[in-house]
């Protein structure tokens, strides 16, 4: 069951990439796949969302996304940098027109002092421009991934709002 205000934001960014012709994929670590699996929720989804890769370790981001390992060396697998790298590789995997990362620690464990619990890093490229947000949500795995996953959908809408109008 999708929650009535996040249903509305997606019902919102179906609408949106129907009207601009966009065509969207994913990268998702921390979410796995809930992103993916609420955008498909909707009827018609097919006409505009393309796929999605659930990257969760450094192994798949590297090898099915492209994300290099001088970037998950130098700035980790929840980064700025690391979720551009996802998008940017979602983009090219599935030929979109814009694409939306998302890497983060849900927990309970995973944190350091540095990235603690509820650290994700978002990223929604069309392959020449770059939006990025670091987020810091509260709350227990369940929260956090819902609350990344209505970042996306934010991130995505100001993107195809603010950067492709």
């Amino acid at each position: 069951m999708i929650p009535s205000s996040l249903s509305i934001e997606f019902e919102e960014l179906s609408s949106v990439l129907r009207m601009k012709g966009l065509k969207l994929s994913s990268a998702e670590s921390c979410t796995g796949g809930l992103f993916s699996y609420l955008v498909t929720s909707f009827p018609g989804s097919s006409e505009y969302f393309l796929g999605s890769a659930v990257t969760y370790s450094n192994e798949s981001k590297e090898s099915i996304l492209g994300v290099s390992v001088d970037t998950l060396k130098a700035h980790g697998a929840v980064s700025e940098e690391t979720a551009k790298e996802m998008a940017a590789g979602s983009l090219k995997q599935y030929c979109s027109d814009i694409a939306v990362s998302v890497t983060g620690i849900a927990g309970p464990g995973g944190a350091t002092e540095e990235k603690p619990i509820g650290l994700v890093c978002i990223a929604v490229t069309d392959g020449e421009k770059y939006v990025t947000s670091v987020n810091r949500f509260t709350g227990d795995r369940d929260e956090v991934r819902a609350a990344s996953v209505q970042a996306m959908v934010r991130d995505l809408r100001c993107f195809i709002s603010e950067v492709l109008s």
